[in-house]
């Protein structure tokens, strides 16, 4: 292969403003493509300003135009091209790759689901033909991925190790790690977990992949950084609540959890009162299909995601930390639709990137989560059964400082 250059000599002279292509399944009202990428196109608010980016949308991508697309009209509005392959978008119609980042955003639009119910998105896909640009080219740039790298932990090792062969920041992954946290509050670096839980809603695999990777995000500053997953099992039903029964998930993490929540369910709806979920069967009564994920980290740590649809409607971590005598318990701040402003923070690190060709955080991380659900979804295919992850022996360190919004 030819010697590849840096991402800013690809497109644009050192101090010009950068050049960015989309790729994406559908552009519509509310879909990630619309979220992510009107950031680019208007800017967003950031510590207490609006925020520009120096970057140019150039080119579009889109694999699925629904009745209520809105690509055309960003087009024609903002004065970039939609191209009908993505190595015509990502060299902006020429020979040659043209742009210096990529955004890539594989999420909503109408594709089938496997036996373990994941949706077929083609992220892996549209990287590969991204990646076969940049080696027929002999150039690369900054790629940025929305959410799971892959449905299969297989091809998200490889988009990772073909980033690292080749050269090119790469970044991925949800909001829900850099929003703000209420409290903003963090596992101190180097700290001893003694156990984790963290509780969410949604279903599998949209919603569960955000709930994990937040997990993750704080749990990865644990003592010694991250090695890797050996054990995952996921169970659903009454078998959640004996669970606990058995002590194999903490009712005092989830009080903590749960009081960090903005949007109880239960009697707090019906009729104003307060109550406590942790205790009694109301909790029981109001979540009609629990889930729970177990990890078993490779350095003995243990963790759990309780998946609690209709007791609220927010995400909680609580952690116990070795020597510490309170539980660390903080929200992720999700504000609300049509704004969701957290897509904002996500997009402020992804233009970072490619202004500095930076990553914030490791890649690594999202890789580990696309794994873990994987094989939490396959637990559950194979009647609930615990499974043994040699695959996820994945080593990474965190960033010095966690990249969360606080102000």
């Amino acid at each position: 292969m030819r010697s590849r250059t840096t991402s800013s000599q690809a497109a644009s002279a050192p101090g010009a403003r950068k050049k960015i292509a989309i790729v994406t399944t559908v552009w519509k009202y509310l879909s990630h493509a619309q979220h992510m990428g009107d950031r680019f196109l208007v800017g967003y608010p950031h510590e207490g300003s609006w925020r520009k980016p120096p970057i140019d949308v150039v080119a579009l991508y889109i694999d699925q135009k629904p009745k209520d697309d809105q690509s055309a009209e960003r087009a024609k509005s903002f004065g970039f091209k939609v191209y009908p392959t993505i190595a015509e978008a990502v060299r902006v119609g020429g020979d040659k790759l043209a742009v210096d980042g990529v955004l890539v955003i594989g999420e909503h639009g109408d594709y089938p689901r496997n036996d373990k119910g994941q949706i077929l998105y083609p992220r892996y896909d549209f990287f590969r033909q991204i990646v076969d640009v940049y080696e027929a080219d002999g150039r690369v740039a900054p790629i940025f991925n929305d959410k799971h790298l892959s449905y299969s932990f297989e091809k998200a090792k490889t988009m990772v190790s073909l980033a690292r062969r080749l050269g090119f920041p790469f970044l991925a992954g949800s909001s829900l790690p850099v929003t703000w946290r209420r409290p903003s509050v963090d596992l101190p670096k180097g700290a001893e977990v003694e156990d984790a839980l963290m509780i969410g809603v949604g279903g599998s695999d949209p919603m569960d992949f955000h709930a994990l990777e937040a997990m993750q995000c704080v749990l990865e500053r644990r003592k010694g950084g991250e090695t890797g997953v050996k054990r995952v099992q996921l169970i659903e039903g009454d078998a959640v609540w004996r669970a606990a029964d058995q002590g194999r998930w903490s009712r005092k993490l989830l009080e903590a959890a749960l009081s960090r929540s903005d949007s109880l369910k239960g009697l707090t709806v019906e009729d104003g009162r307060t109550q406590n979920l942790a205790e009694g069967n109301e909790i029981k009564r109001i979540v009609a299909n629990p889930a729970a994920y177990f990890i078993d980290y490779a350095d003995g740590v243990k963790a759990t995601l309780l998946m609690l649809d209709g007791a609220l409607a927010d995400y909680n971590l609580a952690v116990k930390v070795k020597g510490r005598p309170e539980i660390l318990s903080t929200q992720f701040l999700l504000p609300p639709n049509p704004n969701v402003a957290y897509s904002a923070c996500l997009m402020n690190h992804v233009s970072t990137m490619f202004e500095t060709g930076r990553a914030d955080y490791p890649v690594e991380r999202t890789m580990l989560v696309s794994g873990i659900l994987e094989s939490c979804l396959e637990s559950k295919l194979k009647g609930h059964a615990p499974l043994d992850t040699p695959h996820l022996a994945v080593h990474y360190q965190p960033p010095k400082e966690s990249v969360f919004e606080r102000s």
